[in-house]
C-alpha cells in the first residue's frame, strides 16, 4: 500500500525534529519518493549510517523506490 507524501514527510520530521527535511513524489503515484535530510545527528558518520537512520524512521513501510539525499548541518 502507497504512503502518502505527507505522512512520509511526517514521520521523517518526527524522526529528525531538529533537521530539514523535503519530500518530492517523483511519479505522482505516492509510490516513488525522494527524500533530503540535513540534520545535525548525521555529523561524523557515513553514508550508509545516514541512510540507515532514514531506512530506520520508515520501518514497517513499504516504499517502492526511495532516493535518498543526507547531509549533516
Amino acid at each position: 500500500m502507497p504512503i502518502l507524501k505527507n505522512d512520509l514527510e511526517q514521520l521523517l520530521k518526527t524522526a529528525f525534529p531538529i533537521g530539514k527535511v523535503i519530500v518530492t513524489d517523483l511519479a505522482g503515484d505516492n509510490d516513488h519518493y525522494q527524500v533530503e535530510v540535513t540534520c545535525q545527528s548525521f555529523q561524523g558518520l557515513g553514508r550508509v549510517q545516514q541512510h540507515q537512520k532514514i531506512y530506520a524512521a520508515l520501518k514497517g513501510y513499504d516504499i517502492h523506490a526511495l532516493a535518498i539525499k543526507t547531509q549533516s548541518q
